[in-house]
C-alpha cells in the first residue's frame, strides 16, 4: 500500500477537494466499512444513507452529492473512475523482479527483453518475443513466433497458440487459452471432416482476459480482439470473430464464429451470439439474451424469460404449446364472419 495525501491525489486525477489537502489516505474501502485512512466512494443513490454514516477519511463522490459528505469529499463527475485510478495509486501492483526462472524452459531463439520477467515453470516456445517489462507468470506456454507486448501480463497458467500477437499492456488472467484451434468442421456422410485453423489471434493493447476464457485462432483470417476491450471470465469467442475497442464482455458469453461486434457495446453475462452477425457500434445486450440475427442500429437490446414460479412456469409454457391450436381456432373464427386472417393477408401478397 501507498500513503497519499488528499491534495496529491486531487491534483495527479484533476478533481476537486472539499476538506484538508494534507489529510492521508493509505486504502481504499466501502463506504460502511471504511475507517480513518479509507478512501471511499459513492456512484450510486442508495448508499446516500451509508455516506451519512460513514467514517472514512474522504470519500469520491459527484457534485449532487457534496452536501450529505460528513467527512472529506473528493469531486468528480464520474465517481467510480477517478475512484478505480486512485485505488491503482493506493494499491499498486508490485514490480517484479526482471530475469528468466531456473526451471522455465525457454527456446534458444525467443527473444526476451532483459528487463521481461519468466517465471517457474514457464514454456517459451521458437521465436517468441517477449517486450520489456513483458511477464509471464507461472505455468504459463507460449507457442512459437507469438508476440508479447511491453508491460503486458500472463498471470498464471496461460496457454498462447501459435503466431498469437499481444499488444502492450495487456493482462490475461489464469488459466486463458488463446489461439487453440477453433471449431471448423465440414460435414462427410456421417462423419466430420477437419478444417485445418491457419489464421491465429490478435489481441489489442490495454485489454484484459478474464480467467478460463478461450479466444479461438481463425479459420484462414485471425480472430482480432480489438484495443481496450475487456472480457470477463469463461467467455467463448469462436473462430474469426472480431470484437471492438472498448467493448466489454460480462462472463459466460458465448460468441460463435466471424461474428463481429461493434466498438464501445456492452455484453451481459451468459448471452448466446450466433454466428456471421453483424453487431453495430454502442449496442447493449442485457444478460440471458440469445442474439440471433444481426443488430444494425445502437440500443439495447433484451430477450431473456425472467424467472417465474414453477407453478406459473409450468403454466406458461402449457400455453406457448397449445399456441398453433389458437391460432387455428382464431382463424377459423374469422373465416366463418367472413373476416381474412392477418396472417392469409401476408400469404396473399407473398409477404410470406
Amino acid at each position: 500500500m501507498t500513503s497519499l495525501t488528499l491534495g496529491e491525489i486531487a491534483v495527479r486525477l484533476g478533481c476537486e477537494l472539499r476538506g484538508d489537502p494534507d489529510a492521508v489516505v493509505s486504502r481504499v474501502a466501502p463506504l460502511g466499512a471504511a475507517g480513518p485512512g479509507g478512501l471511499a466512494f459513492l456512484a450510486s443513490p442508495q448508499y446516500r444513507p451509508e455516506l451519512r454514516a460513514t467514517r472514512a477519511t474522504a470519500v469520491v463522490l459527484a457534485p449532487a452529492d457534496v452536501e450529505l459528505c460528513p467527512v472529506a469529499a473528493l469531486i468528480a463527475r464520474n465517481p467510480h473512475a477517478v475512484f478505480a485510478r486512485a485505488a491503482a495509486l493506493l494499491h499498486p501492483e508490485p514490480a517484479p523482479a526482471p530475469g528468466i526462472h531456473a526451471s522455465a524452459s525457454v527456446d534458444v531463439s525467443a527473444h526476451i527483453d532483459p528487463t521481461a520477467m519468466v517465471a517457474a515453470g514457464a514454456v517459451i516456445g521458437a521465436r517468441v518475443r517477449l517486450g520489456a517489462q513483458a511477464q509471464v507468470g507461472p505455468g504459463c506456454v507460449i507457442a512459437a513466433d507469438a508476440v508479447i507486448g511491453a508491460g503486458s501480463r500472463l498471470v498464471a497458467r496461460v496457454c498462447i497458440g501459435p503466431g498469437v500477437r499481444i499488444g502492450s499492456g495487456t493482462i490475461v488472467h489464469p488459466g486463458a487459452v488463446i489461439g487453440a484451434d477453433g471449431f471448423g468442421y465440414a460435414r462427410e456422410g456421417a462423419a466430420w471432416v477437419k478444417v485445418p485453423q491457419v489464421g491465429s489471434v490478435e489481441i489489442g493493447a490495454d485489454v484484459e482476459i478474464g480467467a478460463n476464457t478461450t479466444i479461438d485462432r481463425g479459420a484462414i483470417d485471425d480472430t482480432v480482439i480489438e484495443d481496450g476491450v475487456k472480457l470477463d471470465n469463461q467467455i467463448q469467442v469462436g473462430h474469426n470473430v472480431r470484437i471492438g475497442t472498448h467493448t466489454a464482455i460480462a462472463a459466460c458469453t458465448g460468441i460463435s464464429g466471424s461474428t463481429r461486434i461493434g466498438r464501445r457495446c456492452m455484453i451481459g453475462g451468459a448471452v448466446g451470439i450466433a454466428g456471421h452477425l453483424e453487431i453495430a457500434d454502442d449496442v447493449v445486450i442485457t444478460a440471458g439474451t440469445s442474439v440471433t440475427h444481426s443488430i444494425s442500429q445502437p440500443g439495447m437490446y433484451s430477450g431473456a424469460m425472467p424467472g417465474e414460479p414453477s407453478s406459473t412456469w409450468r403454466r406458461m409454457v402449457g400455453r406457448f404449446k397449445r399456441l398453433d391450436s389458437y391460432v387455428a381456432r382464431i382463424r377459423a373464427l374469422e373465416r366463418a364472419q367472413g373476416l381474412a386472417a392477418a396472417d392469409d393477408k401476408g400469404r396473399n401478397s407473398g409477404d410470406d
